[in-house]
């Protein structure tokens, strides 16, 4: 599982201890400690939103919701409202899964940083109206910003806007 890839990866890249001479006041001040960042396998991008994605079909608002941290930041495409508590976070997700949301990356950019997955770029979401079955795609830009939380990465900032300009322009 991708957790546990993460976690082997972080095991094996364990920072260390450097040691630089000088002291200051008759204190150490020369053991530096190297901040230990996970190790982000090639593909964990890809697998964490197919995570998202995945989640989004159970249509469960707490299945979504438990893969965002627990101080995240959620910035719908169809919200007006920032969604900065869990609970905020999940009652977007109530009303929103209703639609049997399914995102498509359309473009992807990822950057990876010190305990950190940032992606970002052009997705279509697609949505049903759950009483006539008509299919709307939503084109927009996101950013998903992973970090890690435990044992697993979790969504700290979800931010997705529709796109401002029509097809053709």
């Amino acid at each position: 599982m991708l957790t546990s890839l993460l976690l082997a990866a972080a095991a094996a890249q364990a920072g260390h201890s450097g040691h630089h001479a000088g002291h200051h006041a008759g204190h150490d001040m020369g053991k530096a400690h190297a901040m230990q960042c996970a190790a982000v396998p090639a593909n964990a991008a890809d697998a964490l939103f197919e995570r998202f994605n995945s989640a989004w079909a159970t249509k469960n608002p707490d299945t979504v919701t438990d893969l965002f941290a627990k101080d995240a930041v959620l910035l719908a495409t169809v919200s007006n409202t920032p969604r900065t508590t869990r609970a905020a976070i999940r009652d977007y997700f109530v009303g929103f899964l209703k639609n049997s949301p399914v995102g498509t990356v359309d473009s992807s950019t990822v950057k990876v940083g010190c305990n950190s997955v940032a992606r970002m770029g052009t997705w279509t979401v697609l949505l049903t109206n759950p009483e006539t079955g008509a299919k709307t795609p939503v084109k927009a830009r996101y950013t998903f910003l992973y970090v890690p939380e435990g044992k697993e990465w979790k969504i700290a900032h979800l931010h997705s806007s529709m796109m401002p300009e029509t097809a053709g322009k």
